[in-house]
C-alpha cells in the first residue's frame, strides 16, 4: 500500500530507501488494517522528511513502527484518574431491517432527531430496534437522509462495485490534486531543522475524524494549528484524542462579525483543512473563489466522506457507514460467519485517512515552496476503503496488549487530568514528532494566531 500512497504523492521513489519499518504483530482483520497505518503514517512522515530536504536540511532516515502505528488507529490516550466519555450514544449503532442490516449514526443530537423523526419512535434502543425492523433497509437509508440524517445499508463488496458510487470512487484519484493558483514567490514560515512546521498557520474546519487526525499530524511537526468549531458543537467522545498540539475557538460563521473574523485567520492561513458538504462554506459567503481572493497562497485540503463524483457525492457519512456501504461489514460478517455485521477493529478509514490528508498538505506545501504553484487536494474515506479493500491481507501475529515501553515517559497534562499517550508511531532522525499544547476542550482558546 505504501508504493500506492506514494505514488500519489507524486514525490521521489527513490524516497522510499529512507523508509524503514518496524514492529511486529498486526490488528485483527480480515483486511490489512495494519498495512493501512503502517503506509499511511509512513508516507506522512516520509513527506515531512522531503519537506526538510526542501527546505535545506539534511534530515536522517524514517522509522515507522507498524505496532504502534496500528495502536494510534484506536485511542492513544490512556487517562490516569479520569474516564473518557463514551464514543457513541444510546442509538448509534447497527440493526436487523426487513431485508438486511442497517446502520444509525447518531452521536450529532440533530442527526439523532432526523433518525427518530423517520422513524417516529422514543429514543429508546429497544424502541428503535422494533421500528426499523418494520422498514426495507434502502427505504429507511434514503429517507434518513432526506430528514438530514445519516445511515447506510450493509452492501456486500461486489454490490458495492456493481453501484454507480462505488464506480465513481474507484475512478477517482487516491488524492485528487489540482493548481489553484500560480502565487510565484515562495511563500515559507519561521521553520527549523528540529521543528519543520513550526511558524506554519493551518486552519482546521473538520469535525470527528479524519480532519483532526490530520491536524494533529501536523501540529505534530510544530504547526501552529487553530481548529474552529461552531457555539454548541461537541464531540466528547473523541476530544481528548484529537485535539493534541492545537488550539481550539469558536466562531459563528452565520454571524458577520464572526465571519469578519474567520477571513481575517483565513487571510495569513498557510493551510485550510475542511469537512465541510459541498456548498455549505458558499452559502457562508467563503466559497473557493472567495478563499482564493483572500488568500492567493492557501493551500486548500478538503475531505468528504463518499466521494467527489457520483449519485452520492457529497452525502453526509462517517467512518462506521462508509464501512457498511462499501462492503467492508459484510465481509467481515462472511469470513466469521457471524449473524451479524463485522466492521473494523478500529475506525481504520478514518485515522489513515487523516495522515493521507496530512501528507496531501505536505505535498503542497513543498509545490508552493519550490515551484511558487498553491495546491488543493480532495480525499475521500470510500476512496480510503478502496485502497484498503484492493490490498490482500497477510496472515500475521496478533497485536501484543500495551505495555510500558509503549508510552512516552512523561504524563500529557491535559484539561480533564493528566493522561499518557503512547509514542509518535513514526520518528524522522533529527526531527522529532512532539507537540507543544496538551489535549484541550472545544472552545478553550481565542480565535487568533499565536499562543493564548
Amino acid at each position: 500500500m505504501l508504493n500506492t500512497v506514494w505514488s500519489a504523492l507524486g514525490l521521489p521513489v527513490g524516497a522510499l530507501n529512507a523508509l524503514t519499518v518496524t514492529g511486529e504483530g498486526a490488528l485483527p482483520s480480515y483486511f490489512d488494517v495494519t498495512g493501512l497505518a503502517a503506509a499511511s503514517v509512513g508516507a506522512a512522515t516520509l513527506a515531512v522528511r522531503e519537506l526538510m530536504l526542501a527546505q535545506g536540511a539534511a534530515p536522517g532516515p524514517v522509522t515507522v513502527d507498524r505496532r504502534l502505528a496500528s495502536m494510534w488507529f484506536s485511542w492513544s490516550i490512556c487517562p490516569v484518574g479520569w474516564e473518557r466519555p463514551p464514543l457513541w450514544d444510546a442509538v448509534a449503532g447497527d440493526y436487523p431491517t426487513a431485508d438486511g442490516w442497517i446502520r444509525l449514526h447518531t452521536n450529532a443530537p440533530h442527526h439523532r432527531r432526523a433518525a427518530l423523526a423517520v422513524l417516529g419512535c422514543a429514543e429508546e434502543r429497544e424502541a428503535v430496534a422494533r421500528a426499523v425492523a418494520g422498514w426495507r433497509g434502502l427505504a429507511l437509508e434514503e429517507a434518513v437522509v432526506a430528514q438530514g440524517g445519516c445511515a447506510a445499508v450493509m452492501r456486500s463488496l461486489v454490490e458495492w462495485q456493481a453501484h454507480a458510487q462505488g464506480q465513481s470512487v474507484a475512478s477517482e484519484p487516491l488524492m485528487a490534486f489540482a493548481d489553484a493558483a500560480d502565487v510565484g514567490a515562495r511563500r515559507g514560515w519561521g521553520w527549523a531543522a528540529v521543528r519543520p512546521l513550526a511558524g506554519l498557520k493551518v486552519l482546521d474546519l473538520t469535525r470527528v475524524l479524519a480532519g483532526p487526525v490530520a491536524t494533529r499530524f501536523l501540529a505534530g511537526y510544530g504547526a501552529d494549528v487553530l481548529r474552529i468549531d461552531p457555539p454548541g458543537w461537541n464531540e466528547p467522545g473523541v476530544i481528548p484524542e484529537v485535539t493534541l498540539g492545537k488550539r481550539c475557538a469558536r466562531l459563528d460563521l452565520t454571524r458577520t462579525a464572526d465571519r469578519a473574523i474567520f477571513t481575517g485567520l483565513l487571510a495569513e492561513a498557510d493551510v485550510l483543512v475542511h469537512g465541510y458538504r459541498p456548498q455549505a462554506l458558499e452559502r457562508l459567503g467563503l466559497g473557493e473563489a472567495m478563499r482564493r481572493r483572500l488568500n492567493p497562497h492557501l493551500i486548500d485540503i478538503a475531505l468528504d466522506a463518499y466521494g467527489w463524483t457520483g449519485p452520492l457525492a457529497g452525502r453526509r457519512g462517517f467512518d462506521s457507514l462508509v464501512q457498511m456501504s462499501c462492503g467492508i461489514a459484510h465481509h467481515g460478517m462472511q469470513m466469521r460467519g457471524a449473524d451479524k455485521p463485522v466492521p473494523l477493529p478500529v475506525q481504520a478509514l478514518d485515522h489513515a485517512t487523516g495522515y493521507l490528508l496530512a501528507a496531501a498538505a505536505i505535498r503542497a506545501l513543498i509545490a508552493r515552496l519550490t515551484e511558487g504553484r498553491a495546491l488543493q487536494a480532495r480525499l475521500s474515506l470510500a476512496r480510503t476503503a478502496t485502497l484498503l479493500t484492493d490490498a490482500s491481507a497477510q496472515p500475521s501475529a496478533t497485536l501484543a496488549p500495551a505495555t510500558e515501553d509503549d508510552f512516552a515517559a512523561r504524563l500529557e497534562q491535559t484539561e480533564w487530568g493528566p493522561a499518557r499517550r503512547y509514542r509518535p508511531p513514526a520518528a524522522i532522525d533529527g526531527a522529532a514528532m512532539a507537540w507543544d499544547h496538551p489535549a484541550s476542550s472545544l472552545g478553550s482558546s481565542s480565535a487568533r494566531w499565536g499562543a493564548d
